[in-house]
């Protein structure tokens, strides 16, 4: 299972929500959110974080903590 966050960086640009739409999401305020966490492994959710303009997209491994590698 993997951990997803997103950081306050996010500048709402919804290039994660395209890319995973089955994982994020804007919120009312404008900035991503992740749909669930912890979640399965996707593929999809690391080319979210690849392609986050802000870097703002962090994915760990929840039983370990360590960066999943994007």
């Amino acid at each position: 299972m993997w951990n997803v966050e997103v950081s306050p960086e996010c500048i709402g640009s919804g290039v994660c929500a395209g890319t995973a739409p089955r994982h994020f999401t804007l919120g009312p305020d404008g900035r991503s959110r992740p749909l669930a966490t912890p979640t399965a492994p996707d593929e999809a959710i690391l080319d979210a974080a690849v392609s986050c303009p802000m870097e703002a997209i962090a994915v760990t491994d929840s039983d370990t903590g360590a960066p999943v590698e994007t």
